[in-house]
């Protein structure tokens, strides 16, 4: 089978056409050495649909699935059980062909299911208002620090160290172009977060903090001062969640004064899905602020006959108003996840949340105390929630290669995630859901122990 299916006298009649004698002519005006006389280096010729299949299946062949044995991976992605209900109802009809709504009030069932998935979220977060998403929760981090410019009329940032690396990165590259002042540092491995760094750094052209909760080295700190303190500067405290599961656990950001919390909703109702598509979160403790948020915002409403229906009640983005007034250029939601994410939820209720998170922390406090017990190794946090960071005698990068090679994905060294620190080199990050087994933990330990008897 042939990905180009023209015959010789296809390509005649398209070249009498356009007067040319043959494809070489086409060719002219570009100089001899820049052409291609042979076959790319490396890059097999053409073959068929099966041939390709069958090369394909060899190379994710190569993959190791999440459940194929100990899992201890997490750092902004989670691994968690995910009732097959979820998969069965997000593929009907009804919402996998309609989840954009184009013409809005015609989708009823998908303004309700995004309603109720604002609600969530609000409450979830502890806030207000809650959008109907956004692609994920590193861009969100960013519409953040855009909307907080915007109140406050401001263009500094200051970021937490605990912060992602990841969404540090995209905050970076994207006040190249709008000229925000982005202040940020690498973690330091304390037991306790830099709270109190970020309020000293405080300028009058700070717009926001970014904070993350729990950060990525696991670790979770009451915000309620560094809120105050913030707040009294005139500017906005951002949260960042990128475990949502927690928050059946933790108090909310929104109830410790965070302004705006955003995060990443992946954790309910979607897989690891080799890193996406994903689930951007983003609520607001001050519903007067509304106006300000980037994307589309359901609302609740009656129709003429009086019955409860639902609208498009903001969406503030360039196809509906002028773009110098647009908040942002998202340009839809991440519907399909968010339903995914709303039905997960929904089975879970709030007591199935609760147990939820209590199992996780309680598999991570088994794991952490296990570790603990390890000559050499050292848990550093005081208080973490699923995710903790322990400190090596060794390289964490090539524990974590030795140990996938017997079968066990230990965890993410944050050497790996900060390449140019040295002094984190030693660090991993272990992530404990309830899809662990104390089985799990004991192979865990005894790889380590194996490796630095």
């Amino acid at each position: 089978m042939r990905y180009l299916p023209l015959t010789d006298v296809d390509r005649g009649a398209m070249l009498d056409a356009v007067g040319a004698p043959s494809i070489a002519a086409l060719f002219a005006d570009v100089h001899p050495d820049h052409l291609q006389h042979a076959p790319i280096a490396g890059l097999p010729l053409h073959q068929s649909e099966m041939e390709v299949e069958r090369h394909m299946a060899r190379l994710a062949g190569q993959n190791r699935a999440a459940g194929a044995g100990p899992f201890f991976l997490g750092a902004g992605a989670y691994r968690h059980h995910i009732p097959a209900s979820v998969d069965h109802l997000i593929q009907r009809g009804e919402f996998l062909t309609s989840y954009t709504p184009y013409q809005p009030e015609i989708a009823q069932g998908t303004l309700q299911m995004l309603f109720e998935f604002q609600t969530q979220v609000a409450r979830l977060f502890g806030c207000a208002v809650a959008n109907a998403s956004l692609y994920d929760g590193s861009t969100a981090c960013w519409e953040a620090i855009q909307m907080a410019g915007r109140i406050t009329r401001r263009k500094g940032a200051i970021l937490s160290s605990g912060l992602h690396p990841h969404y540090a990165a995209l905050v970076q590259s994207m006040a190249r172009f709008t000229g925000d002042g982005i202040a940020h540092q690498p973690p330091v491995l304390t037991a306790e977060t830099d709270f109190a760094d970020l309020a000293a750094q405080i300028t009058p052209e700070t717009s926001c903090v970014v904070v993350q909760y729990p950060d990525i080295l696991g670790r979770v700190s009451d915000m309620a001062a560094l809120a105050e303190t913030v707040h009294a500067a005139g500017a906005l405290l951002i949260a960042v969640v990128t475990e949502p599961v927690a928050l059946g656990a933790l108090t909310s950001p929104g109830e410790m004064g965070a302004d705006i919390v955003v995060g990443e909703g992946q954790a309910l109702g979607t897989g690891l899905q080799f890193g996406g598509p994903y689930l951007g979160l983003f609520a607001i403790r001050d519903a007067r602020h509304v106006r300000q948020m980037p994307g589309r915002l359901c609302g609740e409403t009656v129709d003429t006959r009086g019955r409860r229906s639902f609208v498009l009640t903001l969406s503030a983005r360039e196809q509906h108003i002028r773009r110098e007034k647009a908040t942002s250029n998202i340009c839809t939601n991440s519907g399909l996840c968010a339903l995914a994410f709303s039905i997960h939820l929904t089975l879970l209720g709030e007591k199935g949340l609760r147990a939820l998170a209590a199992e996780n922390h309680r598999m991570a406090c088994l794991a952490a105390d296990r570790l603990a017990a390890l000559p050499g190794v050292e848990v550093l946090n005081s208080a973490f929630f699923n995710e903790f960071t322990v400190l090596l005698p060794g390289d964490a990068r090539l524990a974590v290669r030795q140990l996938a090679h017997r079968g066990i994905l230990a965890g993410v060294s944050l050497g790996r995630l900060y390449p140019d620190q040295q002094q984190l080199a030693h660090a991993l990050l272990v992530t404990v859901t309830e899809t662990a087994s104390e089985d799990d933990i004991d192979a865990l330990v005894a790889g380590l122990k194996e490796l630095w008897p």
